[in-house]
């Protein structure tokens, strides 16, 4: 029993100021209330399990072990902090140009963090797309920096809106963009916005923070060409966790030398290395471009259906914008609708989503409401549709 002159929970007082000014994450406190069998979810940004190449990465496994001489002991022993030379190699071909390096990361997660940590100081501004990811949003905040949204349309961020932002004289230290198939909304940045970006980072000198786990994950229109090996002021972050397989927690990051390597000196203290073995693991498959073909076609076909599915469900219901690729959909339940209310009604009838404020503090968002599509066949998301549409209409006014 506590002390009169203690605190119920005399812990909390000593925690850092960081740390008890750390907020869980909404959307993963949400995926523990609707983990349930009769909770048809469209909430969690899960690629879809039965989709996971269990027997490549299976064979995989063992090759890194053979490879690696007697009891696998090279893909069981520590490692370098950067990461493997072939992976690094690999990286460099994909997304490297002059003057860049490149660092292996446990999930890009972890690059979003060692970003903060060597470039944000309490205090710094850091523009990130508004609605947006909340992950990143989360390490910003937690970093001390003062996070500026800058509003995103159907073509992604509105550059035209940071350029103006940046003529008022604002600073950032870093913009954080996700140009292919954004979460939440699904959009991607305009290759015009995309040049304009570049120009804006090069003139105020700040450092863009490309992050792209869905782009290769596009299955309609024509491919975009990535922002790190076109310009010198980029960071691109990535990941094998939506194209093979989340619990691997493999993904890297290419870019300016100098950011790079501090990055490096930040993960020494933080974890050593990436799991050894599972780089060897996906760098086998990841290199192996006969089977990621065939592989990303499958994937590919599955979204697709799976998205066109969702979206005609809702159709007469909702206004659901088509994506031309990723995890997710984005749509507005209707003016002066609250969508975390709806959200409660939704757990009643059996289907989750997260609600759109999750993904944005302005309070601009509080009627949407992002349905993740890759995880439920097509006829679980008709149900799940159906589920939803009766939610909304219990609670209207």
């Amino acid at each position: 029993m506590a002390t009169p002159t203690e605190p119920a929970d005399p812990w909390r007082s000593r925690l850092s100021t960081r740390s008890r000014s750390q907020r869980s994450s909404a959307v993963r406190d949400l995926l523990r209330l609707v983990d349930r069998p009769e909770i048809l979810s469209l909430a969690g940004g899960l690629p879809a399990g039965e989709l996971f190449p269990v027997e490549r990465l299976a064979g995989a496994a063992v090759d890194a072990l053979e490879a690696a001489g007697p009891l696998g002991r090279r893909a069981l022993q520590y490692g370098a902090t950067d990461g493997e030379a072939e992976f690094l190699d690999w990286i460099s071909a994909r997304d490297g140009r002059p003057g860049t390096s490149s660092l292996v990361t446990t999930g890009s997660q972890q690059a979003l963090d060692l970003v903060a940590r060597v470039l944000i100081d309490p205090g710094d501004v850091v523009v990130a797309e508004r609605p947006g990811y909340l992950g990143a949003l989360q390490v910003f905040s937690s970093a001390g920096a003062r996070v500026e949204g800058i509003e995103v349309d159907h073509d992604g961020l509105r550059t035209d809106l940071l350029g103006e932002a940046l003529g008022a004289g604002l600073r950032p230290k870093l913009v954080y963009v996700v140009p292919e198939f954004q979460n939440p909304t699904g959009v991607v940045l305009a290759e015009a916005r995309r040049v304009e970006l570049l120009s804006l980072a090069e003139r105020y000198g700040f450092l863009v923070v490309e992050d792209d786990p869905y782009g290769q994950l596009r299955f309609r229109g024509e491919v975009s060409t990535a922002l790190g090996p076109r310009h010198d002021h980029v960071l691109r972050l990535a990941s094998s966790s939506k194209v093979l397989a989340p619990g691997l927690r493999v993904g890297w990051c290419t870019g300016p030398s100098v950011v790079v390597q501090a990055m490096v000196v930040a993960k020494q203290a933080t974890d050593l290395h990436t799991s050894t073995w599972c780089q060897r693991i996906v760098l086998e498959c990841l290199s192996d471009e006969t089977f990621m073909a065939a592989h990303l076609d499958s994937l590919r076909a599955v979204y697709s259906a799976r998205e066109q599915a969702l979206r005609e469900a809702l159709s007469g219901h909702l206004d659901v914008r088509p994506v031309d690729g990723g995890l997710f959909s984005w749509v507005d339940l209707g003016s002066g609708v609250d969508a975390t209310a709806v959200l409660t009604a939704a757990i009643e009838r059996g289907v989750a989503f997260v609600p759109g404020e999750a993904f944005d503090a302005s309070g601009a968002s509080n009627s949407c409401a992002r349905l993740s599509f890759a995880s439920l066949t097509p006829e679980q998301l008709v149900e799940a549709a159906r589920r939803l549409v009766a939610a909304l209409e219990s609670s209207a006014p």
